[in-house]
């Protein structure tokens, strides 16, 4: 029987999200395509049906956060992504900079958990990763009344504090140290919204 159209969609859309786990958990360089076709229970030769290379299917699984586990991620943190008030950088804030975030390997945004592969990658990749950055950039600057001069620069740091509080967190080994890196971050990113602190759960 033929393929539904919808198959090959499909099929990509797999490869991709089985890459994105395999690139959290392992690394860009210790992922290899066998590994991810196997994990998407496809065979090797399908993979150039939808990508030219490793490169390119790396940019794709960057990518695909936004809208995919990014976007479930966000809904759970009650995140308005579409129209946010401060409440909801207020609750990015707080489940981007949380433990659980920092303890889901698999699930982690790409900014925290793969920031040096990205550095070594290839234009496509770091293209991917800097639209991930400026749609928290964006969601920042726009939960802010646009009266704030400073809201520009605020998104900014807030995005600087979220991605390298979480960076820092999650390479350090010492456990304390790592959990007051993340906490600070959250309290002086809290305190830069106008809103009060609150303590990390």
């Amino acid at each position: 029987m033929p393929y539904r159209p919808e198959h090959k969609a499909e099929t990509r859309a797999r490869i991709v999200e089985n890459a994105r786990l395999l690139f959290n958990r392992h690394g860009y360089d210790n992922v290899t395509i066998d590994m991810v076709m196997e994990a998407a229970s496809l065979t090797r030769g399908g993979f150039y049906s939808h990508f030219r290379n490793k490169q390119e299917l790396f940019a794709a699984a960057v990518s695909s956060f936004l809208m995919g586990r990014g976007a479930r991620w966000r809904a759970e943190a009650g995140v308005n992504s579409v129209d946010p008030a401060l409440e909801d950088a207020a609750n990015m804030l707080r489940s981007y900079l949380s433990p659980a975030h920092l303890d889901d390997l698999e699930g982690q945004c790409p900014m925290i958990a793969l920031p040096s592969d990205v550095a070594r990658a290839e234009p496509q990749v770091q293209t991917a990763y800097q639209d991930l950055l400026q749609a928290m950039i964006g969601l920042y600057e726009r939960s802010m009344p646009e009266a704030r001069e400073d809201r520009r620069t605020t998104a900014r740091a807030l995005a600087a504090l979220s991605v390298g509080g979480m960076v820092l967190a999650r390479t350090i080994p010492d456990v304390a140290l790592a959990a007051e890196v993340r906490e600070a971050a959250f309290k002086k990113a809290i305190a830069m919204l106008s809103l009060n602190p609150e303590i990390v759960p």
